[in-house]
């Protein structure tokens, strides 16, 4: 078996991968609940949603089991089967990218970008991309078995950890594995939607909102949106660089240095501060 990483910097996926069992680990058989080591490991649980984006568009290991290996940790830890990615995100939302057709759309029930938008937009957008899954794996099925089989398995060990969990121990399983698998869950696509809403779809450079800051450092790079979209298979590693090529082609207001300060002015201080709230460029545009 080849133990051969693609590249050398996704030796921190791996360091992420072991930090996020060990403490699943400790606090299961030994401590129990210890709210600062639950915050980090909720924090891990975010890592885990940006490592499954990652791995899908460019598998972590040379060897192809060592990749099968690490799409069912994923999936465990994540709360649902990885490749999933493969139909909602890599062919269709980058065939897309917010505009019509594509199933994550971040104006599908509103173009107001408020709160509830925010906190409602994982649950529409979870639930549209279904039927891109089941379409994927009824075409699987019928042109690439050995694909399919691959993708059934990621639902089979998803729901053998579930069950073991519930089964040993129902209140340490809700805590230590489902909520953070939902966490996982709702905060990838919360980055979706805050990346996209408000931009221009339509536009070249503009089509999604950029976070510079110190979360690329502990989340892979994840806020290099418009770069990624223009080179979806560039290793996370390489797209700061790559960033910086094109930074001065993307309006500033698509440029937010912090995550964090774009959440509290856009959802929480815009509510009395009418200048905090973000203006459509994709409702200008239409104007």
């Amino acid at each position: 078996m080849n133990f051969k990483l693609r590249y050398k910097a996704d030796v921190k996926s791996l360091a992420y991968m072991f930090i996020t069992t060990a403490i699943l680990v400790i606090q299961w058989v030994w401590i129990g609940f210890n709210p600062f080591i639950y915050v980090l490991y909720l924090f891990m649980a975010v890592s885990v949603s940006v490592m499954t984006h990652n791995h899908n568009h460019l598998p972590i290991w040379k060897s192809k089991t060592m990749n099968v290996l690490t799409d069912w940790w994923l999936t465990v830890f994540y709360g649902f089967p990885i490749f999933a990615w493969i139909p909602t995100h890599n062919k269709n939302h980058h065939r897309y990218n917010n505009r019509e057709g594509d199933d994550s759309i971040t104006y599908r029930i509103s173009e107001k970008n408020n709160f509830l938008t925010l906190i409602s937009y994982p649950t529409i957008s979870g639930y549209y991309q279904q039927k891109a899954i089941f379409g994927y794996l009824k075409d699987m099925y019928a042109k690439d078995k050995e694909k399919f089989l691959i993708c059934i398995s990621q639902y089979v060990v998803l729901v053998l950890w579930l069950a073991a969990a519930l089964l040993i121990d129902w209140k340490k399983a809700l805590l230590f594995v489902i909520i953070p698998q939902q966490v996982s869950l709702f905060s990838v696509l919360i980055f979706n939607y805050v990346q996209h809403v408000h931009a221009n779809e339509e536009s070249e450079w503009n089509h999604s909102r950029n976070f510079t800051g110190l979360l690329n450092f502990l989340l892979f790079n994840n806020g290099y949106h418009t770069i990624h979209h223009h080179k979806a298979g560039l290793h996370w590693s390489n797209v700061p660089e790559a960033h910086k090529e094109i930074e001065h082609n993307i309006d500033p207001i698509l440029l937010e240095r912090s995550f964090w300060w774009y959440i509290v002015r856009s959802y929480f201080l815009s509510i009395f501060i009418p200048k905090f709230r973000t203006n459509s460029m994709r409702l200008e545009r239409l104007r």
